[in-house]
């Protein structure tokens, strides 16, 4: 077989190939539009920025938390950050907002079930339900 050949059909294997093995990751990529922008910490713990201030990132999040029936335990605030924790009959629920500049919020969630197993779509969607609420 002429090296011409043989080189284009390795190309066009190469190519299918390639396709195929990308083709998986197109799923999770298009079902992850909800939780875009949500980053995790290496102990699985949810945050994002918002351009926000504070008092109104809190305001909304009471409402999302009322939304998701979490029962909020405590509140305790310091120099600019808020700390709030939840619970439901499964997950305890840590919730902290920091106060980047006046106009800007860090919200951070932890949801643990058991104390060491974390649930990061029920952070995630606490983080959403949150933006939601400031619309």
């Amino acid at each position: 077989m002429p090296r011409a050949i043989r080189i284009s059909l390795f190309s066009i294997l190469a190519l299918l190939l390639s396709s195929c093995a990308l083709s998986p990751l197109a799923v999770p990529v298009a079902l992850s539009g909800g939780t875009a922008g949500i980053d995790y910490t290496f102990t699985n713990i949810a945050y994002k920025t918002i351009s926000r201030p504070e008092k109104a990132v809190e305001e909304a999040l009471y409402r999302a938390l009322r939304k998701m029936d979490i029962k909020v335990t405590k509140r305790e605030a310091s120099d600019g950050k808020v700390d709030i924790d939840g619970e439901t009959p499964k997950l305890d629920i840590y919730i902290s907002l920091e106060n980047i500049t006046p106009t800007v919020t860090k919200i951070s969630v932890d949801a643990v079930h058991a104390l060491i197993f974390k649930d990061k779509s029920t952070a995630a969607e606490i983080i959403v339900q949150t933006e939601k609420a400031l619309r």
